[in-house]
This record gives C-alpha cells, sequence and structure tokens, in this order.
C-alpha cells in the first residue's frame, strides 16, 4: 500500500470527537484504493481524488455524530448505499454496531461484499434489493435502531423508504445539503402516516470545505400497522382505505385513512398480509 498523507483526515476527526486506531486508518486506506480499483470499470463515484474522498465521502459518513450517538445504535440499515456511504465508514469507525448495507443494483452489492472481505469487517451485510420490497419483509420491517441514507431523492420519498425500517423509539437520518424547509414541509404527511416525527435539522460546515451539510432527523415515535406501510409504500396517487379493529367477532372501532404519493408498485395484498385484529371491510377499498 503506498503512504497517504493523512493530516486532513486526522484533523476532520478530531474535529468530530472520533479517534481511531491504526488498524481502522489501514481500513480506510484499504477501502478508498478498492473504490478508485473498481471505480476504472464501473461507476462507484465521480469522487476518486484522495483528499476528496477523505472529506466528501469519509468525513461525511461520519458527520452522523452530530447527529446521535452511533456507538449505541445497535442496528444500522443503510439504504441506497451504492459505494458503502454512510454505511461502511460507520461501520469502521464503530466495530461493534451491526450494520445493513441496501441496494437495488446487484454489481454495487458484489463490490460492497469485496470491501467486506478485504477489510475483514464482521457484523456486516450487503443485500441486493429494492427498499419498497424489503420493507414488507418482517426480518427487515422496524427492525432497525438507526436507519441512513445518503440517496439523492427528496425526502418525502425517502421517509417512504426509511421509516418503515425504523423501531419505535428509533431514527431515520438523512443526509443533505442545502436548506430544508420547502423538502421538509412536502415531506410532512408521509411522516406523519408512517409513525414519524421530524427533528431539528444539524446545520454544520463540511470540514476543509465550504460545503454547507444539513442532516434531517425522524424519531419514530409509534407503531404503525403493516397495512397502511403497505399501500403508502405501494400505492397510487390517492388511496382510501378503511379498516377496523375486530375483537372476539365484534367491530369496536373503524379507522379511515386518505393517502397521498407517487404510484409505486401494483398493490397486491390478502388478508394475510394484516395484522391479526385488522381486516378490510370489503367494498371499502378505493384507489384512484
Amino acid at each position: 500500500m503506498k503512504e497517504y498523507n493523512l493530516e486532513g483526515f486526522e484533523r476532520g476527526l478530531f474535529e468530530l470527537g472520533i479517534k481511531l486506531s491504526e488498524e481502522q486508518k489501514t481500513q480506510f486506506l484499504q477501502y478508498y484504493e478498492l473504490l478508485v480499483e473498481w471505480n476504472s470499470f464501473m461507476n462507484l463515484t465521480a469522487i476518486t481524488e484522495f483528499d476528496q474522498v477523505i472529506t466528501k465521502h469519509f468525513l461525511d459518513s461520519l458527520s452522523l455524530v452530530k447527529v446521535c450517538d452511533v456507538a449505541q445504535a445497535g442496528r444500522i440499515l443503510d439504504v441506497g448505499t451504492g459505494a458503502g456511504f454512510p454505511g461502511i465508514p460507520l461501520k469502521i469507525a464503530f466495530p461493534e454496531v451491526e450494520v445493513v448495507l441496501l441496494d437495488s443494483l446487484n454489481k454495487r452489492v458484489k463490490f460492497l461484499n469485496e470491501v467486506i472481505g478485504q477489510l475483514g469487517l464482521s457484523k456486516i451485510t450487503a443485500v441486493h434489493g429494492r427498499a419498497e420490497d424489503f420493507a414488507r419483509q418482517k426480518d427487515y420491517r422496524e427492525q432497525f435502531d438507526l436507519v441512513v441514507s445518503r440517496a439523492v431523492a427528496n425526502l418525502s420519498s425517502l421517509s417512504e423508504y426509511c421509516l418503515p425500517y425504523v423501531k419505535v423509539g428509533g431514527r431515520f437520518v438523512s443526509y443533505k445539503s442545502g436548506k430544508l424547509n420547502e423538502e421538509l414541509t412536502a415531506a410532512q404527511k408521509a411522516i406523519h402516516v408512517l409513525g414519524g416525527e421530524a427533528k431539528e435539522p444539524v446545520y454544520f460546515q463540511l470540514t476543509g470545505t465550504e460545503d454547507e451539510r444539513v442532516q434531517a432527523s425522524f424519531g419514530s415515535d409509534r407503531k404503525v400497522p403493516h397495512l397502511i406501510r403497505i399501500l403508502y409504500g405501494a400505492g397510487r396517487k390517492f388511496i382510501f382505505v378503511q379498516y377496523f379493529r375486530q375483537v372476539a367477532g365484534v367491530q369496536t372501532k373503524t379507522f379511515t385513512h386518505v393517502l397521498s404519493n407517487k404510484p409505486r408498485l401494483p398493490i397486491v395484498f390478502d388478508n394475510a398480509n394484516l395484522p391479526k385484529l385488522f381486516f378490510l371491510k370489503q367494498h371499502q377499498f378505493v384507489h384512484a
């Protein structure tokens, strides 16, 4: 391995309050070299110069510490991880946490598995699939203490994709740049329907640059019926859902939700998809 000037990296780590061992620093360098090598024959990143990767990928990924105590996160999901950001830098810096990397492109997952193997990382898995599909699986739905994403999408869409994975009491954090007022306003409905609660955004300047960053954070404050998650994540432009709670054969309460989002997938479900106490009233489900 060639020698690199780590002054900028170490300065950025100091500002973030992160201490790395020599082994961890070496893992970051190995990661950088694999990134550049694989990027020569597949599109992983437009940034390949060492100092730029350190700042705009590694330190930016680690800036999550400005929002929460990553070491105490337990289980982290990185949605739309791409070349492994922020999931792999978080795993290197905080080896005690469990990390799942989710990406829709299989060739990127192959790269991630190569990085995991070459760096000797444990308790980290790269998974090939779409966020809206995996959120329906019980092994993933509401199973993560912390869900993160640097994906380029608006907060409304990211909330739909990411909040279903968050445990009650957990958190979803979106890495963004610029001002978020309009995005936050547009995302409020999706956040509320999916059981989220918006926290105060954290604005900061990326170490060694003039780039402004912001991390939008959302807590999961209540458990949402799986039916609502399915319909909201997969629905049509307008969805009208009426369902009721039945106890010992007696209808006790009727709930009605009107959901609105962009077209995603065809709605395919049956009563086996619903929680035991929730049933659809026949002919009460209409979509436009």
